[in-house]
């Protein structure tokens, strides 16, 4: 397990940067209920449950994808519909499903990407990209790549997240 101060460098860098991305992702969902969570607020599909859902999914798809290449990540191209419907359900906190329980998931998850980050032998070890409309065919990306992807994709929905939550109560993260 990770601890603060046992990763130096680069590594320590990428920890901190991921982690200060998913704080900011957290702090929307501070106060609510599940049904808030799973509510609503824009012309958007994503609730605050869901994006949470979203973001742990995305994260650890994207750290097998380090530890295994291509063939961790879905292929796009030959989803069947009811897969898109099933993906679809990863944007949303489904009956059942629970704040809390995403909530931990997505820090059990944090919390494996941490540690693959502080233990990896090289983060410049690559794979080429899955089979995807938005990936340029024949790329690959190394795992320090994957690593800045995972960063920003979950600051980006760290800033939806702002919106969806002052969109349904007037909370707002910073300010």
């Amino acid at each position: 397990m990770t601890t603060p101060g046992s990763v130096t460098g680069e590594r320590a860098d990428l920890i901190a940067a991921l982690g200060q991305a998913r704080h900011f992702l957290r702090v929307p969902t501070q106060g609510l209920t599940d049904e808030q969570a799973r509510q609503r607020t824009t012309v958007s599909e994503l609730c605050l449950g869901g994006l949470i859902k979203h973001v742990t999914e995305m994260e650890r798809s994207w750290t097998e994808f380090i530890r295994s290449g291509p063939s961790a990540m879905p292929d796009f191209d030959a989803m069947a519909e009811d897969d898109y419907a099933e993906f679809a359900n990863g944007f949303r906190l489904l009956d059942g499903e629970t704040l809390d329980g995403v909530l931990k998931e997505y820090a059990e998850v944090a919390q494996r990407t941490d540690d693959l980050i502080a233990t990896l032998p090289d983060l410049g070890v690559d794979h080429p990209l899955p089979k995807a409309p938005w990936f340029e065919p024949g790329a690959r990306w190394s795992a320090r790549r994957v690593l800045a992807q995972i960063i920003a994709e979950t600051a980006q929905h760290a800033g939806h997240a702002d919106i969806l939550r002052e969109s349904l109560d007037g909370t707002k993260s910073m300010g």
